[in-house]
């Protein structure tokens, strides 16, 4: 049976007696003197085929499906191939180059600091901000949440996580306990933020860890697809994993779920013609499971890949059930939402999207023809609204041929010559911009900040040290074994101060009495083990099927004491000085707390 919220349940009645709420200029409601809240909901690795609305005929979705019936959706919408660089367009509204994330881990999909991002923005323009889920443009302050515009953020920076379950978080900074499934949770926190704010404008950022891998998914979604006849299959059927598509379709159901706790409660507190709700995905789907026939999945920038589902819905303000044809782009939410709530981008860079405003607000609107440049690792495409350049050269007319079978370049030589130079001319313009060489430190010791995490994911081994997984953003470090063995940081302290340091460890009994020291700059400081932790790996009694990425510990806090750090750059060390038995730990994370006495 269909879960359906109260919210979607009521949609669905007023469209069948034919009540459904009648369009209003939206300039009028701008002007009211309470600007509209603002609910982003992003998912993570879910494919445009992964909704109902969009054609898929085993999964439910009642409460999104509900909300494009009563909103409008993007028929092509695009977003980059992975997780941080769609973030980061998302919030900044400019090609996520230039704002120096290039990579999905280890430093590369910071934002650097002298970005504007959403949050900052709406932030200024006098809303509460809230962000809750997966970050991942960066940790350490200023890259925090916290730093870039939203007042609270319960949730993980990294990339991915390792356990759904009760996981290990973090609050504005602090490690915490989740409480159940992530999804769930962090949907809980926006909740109370909306029940909170409800007196004030507000600006929700939600961006869901789901579907992305490990593939975890409490028992009630998945029940429905245990050994589930698929009957629609990938593009590239032999590649498709059955298991993982399960996994996937449950998953998706369960943020279908969340979504409606969401509306229900703009509902119950009469917020629902007030606020804008969109809805997107990060990238395409994280498996070869059926995604409308397109070519490509995460990853690649061919339509697969980068095309999301995007809704717009503003109860009783925009058309109900409208579809825009117009393509569109992750860099264009910014300044539309800025548009739509009648505020002031205020960025201190340009922009490189555009309002789709008119687009939301228009039957018969004279929109200029634009060309969306798609970029991931070396691997470039150019799409117009009628064509698409891909990354090998090959041109393909995407209204006749939208799944990208025939090549027709040697037939529209004007056509492909065309995309070719605009994609040059954003290759000189704008992909300079991305450094050769990544020079940005590990900041530490923000004066504005008490706390920097500086996790395994940052850290360089050295010796016999190794990575717990080939993936870094939830690894740890471990096969410690020789006192030449290390890990290192490229650090910088912003402000001079004393800290107090707590690692995140395990070890086997015969680690007991050995020591090891932290040092930076000529300061040092040295610390026994003497306790025991040893548990064993976690994760994959939750997973549906093997993962990927590393499994998780629950590792132990223990406090080092405290050392005195000097501001400027250096390099931050761990480093043994005694090893007891075979090895000396596994890492998994360092924190700093800034106490100044």
């Amino acid at each position: 049976m269909k879960r359906i919220s109260i919210w979607s349940l009521i949609i669905l009645i007023c469209l069948t007696i034919g009540c459904q709420p009648q369009s209003h200029p939206a300039e009028t409601k701008i002007t009211e003197k309470r600007k509209p809240n603002i609910v982003l909901i992003l998912t993570d690795d879910q494919g445009w085929g992964d909704l109902g609305m969009n054609g898929h005929e085993i999964i439910a979705t009642p409460n999104i499906d509900a909300l494009a019936d009563s909103g409008i959706s993007f028929d092509r919408f695009y977003v980059s191939p992975v997780c941080s660089p769609t973030r980061a367009e998302i919030l900044t509204g400019r090609y996520h180059v230039r704002g120096g994330v290039y990579s999905t881990s280890a430093g590369g999909e910071r934002l650097d600091l002298d970005e504007t991002t959403m949050g900052d923005v709406f932030k200024a323009a006098g809303y509460a901000t809230a962000a809750y889920g997966k970050w991942h443009n960066g940790m350490q302050a200023g890259y925090h949440p916290n730093a870039r515009g939203f007042d609270d953020y319960y949730g993980f920076c990294s990339g991915h996580w390792g356990n759904y379950f009760d996981p290990v978080l973090e609050h504005n900074g602090e490690i915490v306990k989740g409480n159940g499934y992530i999804t769930d949770d962090l949907t809980d926190h926006g909740i109370s933020f909306i029940e909170e704010h409800k007196d004030d404008p507000f600006f929700l950022y939600l961006p869901y860890c789901t579907p992305h891998s490990p593939m975890q998914v409490p028992d009630k979604w998945y029940a429905k697809y245990d050994k589930l006849d698929i009957t629609q299959a990938g593009t590239l059927a032999d590649k498709e994993s059955l298991e993982h598509t399960r996994a996937a379709l449950a998953m998706c159901e369960n943020i279908d779920w969340n979504v409606g706790r969401i509306l229900d409660q703009l509902t119950s507190l009469n917020l629902l013609e007030n606020t804008i709700v969109i809805y997107l995905s990060d990238n395409g789907p994280n498996g070869h499971r059926w995604n409308g026939s397109m070519k490509g999945t995460k990853g690649s920038t061919d339509e697969g890949g980068i095309r999301s589902p995007l809704i717009f819905c503003w109860h009783k303000t925009f058309e109900t059930g409208k579809k825009v044809n117009k393509i569109a782009s992750s860099i264009d939410l910014l300044p539309t939402l800025c548009d739509l709530a009648g505020i002031e981008s205020n960025t201190n860079k340009p922009i490189d999207g555009k309002s789709i405003k008119p687009l939301l607000l228009g039957s018969d609107v004279d929109w200029e023809d634009r060309i969306i440049i798609t970029y991931w690792r070396d691997n470039i495409s150019a799409r117009s609204q009628t064509h698409r350049l891909d990354d090998e050269g090959k041109l393909y007319d995407m209204n006749k041929d939208p799944n990208q079978l025939t090549d027709i370049a040697v037939d529209y030589p004007e056509v492909l010559d065309s995309l070719i130079k605009v994609k040059e001319k954003w290759e000189s313009e704008v992909l300079t911009e991305l450094p050769q060489e990544d020079q940005r430190t590990f900041d530490i010791g923000h004066p504005d900040f008490a706390n920097t995490q500086i996790p395994a994911r940052d850290g360089i081994a050295h010796g016999n040290i190794e990575r717990s997984n080939r993936w870094p953003n939830c690894s740890y470090f471990t096969n410690w074994r020789g006192l030449e063995d290390k890990i290192t940081w490229n650090a910088k302290v912003l402000e001079s101060g004393l800290f107090e340091v707590e690692i995140y460890y395990t070890c086997i009994p015969s680690s007991v009495g050995s020591r090891f020291k932290l040092s930076f700059g000529g300061e040092e400081l040295e610390t026994t083990i003497t306790d025991v932790h040893n548990p064993p790996e976690l994760g994959m009694e939750n997973d549906r099927i093997l993962r990927a990425e590393s499994y998780v510990k629950d590792f132990r806090k223990l406090n080092l004491g405290k050392i005195n750090l000097e501001k400027g750059e250096g390099v931050l060390e761990l480093k043994a000085t005694e090893i007891k038995g075979e090895e000396l730990m596994d890492f998994r994370m360092m924190m700093l707390k800034r106490t100044d006495s």
